[in-house]
């Protein structure tokens, strides 16, 4: 003990293990410190803790883009909703007939104006020959199907941009009607083929009219006739008469006169009559 190697040694050696003892001290009291104040110094983050945090922050965003897809397809679903209404508004305020027939010769779709003039409550599901039955093509002349199914019937297996037909039709009630029929192949952008349209329009009393109109000049030709053939006749009986001296010959003259003077009037009367009778069944 003496030795003052040994004395320094034996002090430097309790001023170590003081030194020790109060940084241990120390180091306890700060990790309580920090325990109170809620640091993770004990429970640092683990390698394992990451990869979890990582796949709830992915499902998250998924679930964000699956609601994001779902809100698009609903506005989506009611923009075709409103197109498809509106096409359907469209199509049965037309005042013409529009039906669809799609590649087998079905009737797909048929508005309001076609099932008036064709005659039919619901022609959906018949095919062609249903639905013309013995419908001819009278217009035009030439046209190869003298059948308005054929014709319709050939729109669907040939690829044509249209044709204008004009066929004498009849109802299932028994109404004779002449109808103006536009046929047009439907294809899609790819060339497929969708079926065939039908433009129908109502001709019956346009021809009708027309028909009138041919008999009136008919009846107007034959009054035309009638008139010259009573004036030359009633001409040559005057003519006659005033160089006759003869009184039973003037008298008998004078009556042929007033005979074809009277049939005259009721040729007339019998045109006028009947011009009167088709204006009244035209005005109804």
């Amino acid at each position: 003990m003496t030795n003052p190697i040994v004395l320094r040694m034996v002090l430097v050696l309790c001023a170590g293990g003081f030194a020790f003892m109060l940084g241990l001290l120390v180091t306890r009291r700060m990790r309580r410190s920090l325990a109170e104040a809620g640091a993770p110094l004990d429970h640092p983050s683990s390698p394992e803790n990451f990869p979890l945090h990582t796949y709830h922050a992915v499902i998250q965003q998924l679930k964000q883009q699956k609601h994001e897809l779902l809100s698009l397809q609903q506005v989506e679903r009611r923009r075709a909703k409103t197109s498809e209404n509106i096409s359907a508004a469209v199509l049965s305020n037309l005042s013409c007939g529009v039906m669809f027939f799609t590649p087998n010769g079905l009737i797909r779709q048929a508005n309001f104006a076609a099932k008036r003039i064709l005659g039919f409550a619901s022609p959906a599901g018949m095919n062609t020959t249903d639905i013309f039955r013995d419908a001819t093509v009278i217009s035009p002349a030439h046209n190869p199907q003298p059948g308005l199914a054929q014709a319709v019937e050939a729109s669907l297996h040939e690829k044509t941009t249209h044709q204008r037909l004009e066929a004498e039709y009849v109802t299932p009630g028994g109404e004779e009607r002449v109808l103006d029929v536009v046929v047009s192949s439907v294809y899609a952008p790819n060339g497929d083929a969708l079926g065939t349209a039908c433009l129908i329009n109502d001709k019956t009393e346009i021809e009708q009219i027309r028909r009138q109109q041919e008999l009136r000049g008919e009846m107007s030709a034959e009054m035309a006739l009638e008139l010259r053939n009573s004036l030359t006749t009633i001409s040559g009986y005057a003519q006659q008469l005033a160089a006759s001296r003869d009184p039973e010959l003037a008298r008998q003259l004078a009556t042929d006169i007033a005979a074809e003077s009277a049939h005259l009037d009721r040729t007339i009367g019998g045109f006028l009559s009947g011009a009167r009778r088709a204006a009244e069944a035209a005005r109804v």
